[in-house]
């Protein structure tokens, strides 16, 4: 869709298909930050100032995504309430997956990390049963949202493959009973509430989980 770099003058509106989200580093280091599936928009940043695009967009399977131009965003948001509401919503939605991914990332393991992102790919928190993870996402790509190593990874999706939470047929499946199961039960201490004590310290309580989701010119993509 656009890389890392680019002119950023466009919003993107995913309708079809799953994208992912690459940042490269000055010393040519990837790393996946995220995924993005139908129903959802990125490219937004060029609304608050950003000239060029702080990462790049890739489709991962064959997609339909509509195209945005900034000027006609800024004229729809003015002009029709409803749509001003659903972007609304996207933005304090990502917010939050924003926020529990951090603290994901600051005071859990690499297990429960994994665990965590297994559901949120299988839409654990949405109406039906877990979904297969489609398309098949790599081991590295995994490690690469966790911030840890393939082998680690490997070694955790073994493990929850021999305690039946996973399998594989093509794709990764969340199993239904892992959803009542040690799979959830991995992820119980997500986006909790946050609070200090006197002495500055930081203790984080409650359940939660779920993802980042809401409700032009239209593009198809192919994987790539």
């Amino acid at each position: 869709m656009f890389a890392q770099g680019d002119a950023a003058n466009t919003i993107y509106y995913v309708q079809k298909g799953r994208l992912k989200v690459v940042v490269i580093s000055e010393q040519g280091k990837e790393a996946v930050v995220g995924m993005l599936e139908p129903g959802q928009f990125f490219g937004e940043g060029c609304m608050n100032g950003h000239s060029l695009r702080i990462a790049t967009t890739t489709a991962m399977e064959s997609s339909l995504v509509t195209a945005i131009t900034k000027t006609a965003m800024l004229a729809v948001l003015h002009n029709e309430p409803k749509f001003s509401e659903l972007f609304m919503a996207h933005l304090l939605t990502r917010n939050s997956r924003i926020e529990e991914d951090l603290i994901d990332q600051l005071f859990n393991s690499s297990e429960k990390r994994l665990a965590r992102l297994l559901l949120l790919l299988a839409n654990f928190g949405k109406e039906g049963n877990p979904q297969p993870i489609t398309p098949n996402i790599s081991q590295e790509t995994l490690a690469e949202m966790i911030g840890t190593t393939r082998s680690r990874v490997s070694f955790f999706m073994n493990k929850f493959r021999k305690l039946g939470f996973i399998s594989y047929n093509g794709k990764i499946e969340v199993n239904s009973f892992a959803v009542e199961r040690g799979l959830v039960r991995q992820t119980r201490d997500q986006a909790r509430t946050v609070t200090t004590g006197a002495n500055g310290g930081v203790k984080t309580t409650g359940p939660s989980w779920g993802l980042a989701s809401c409700r032009g010119r239209s593009l198809r993509t192919g994987r790539g």
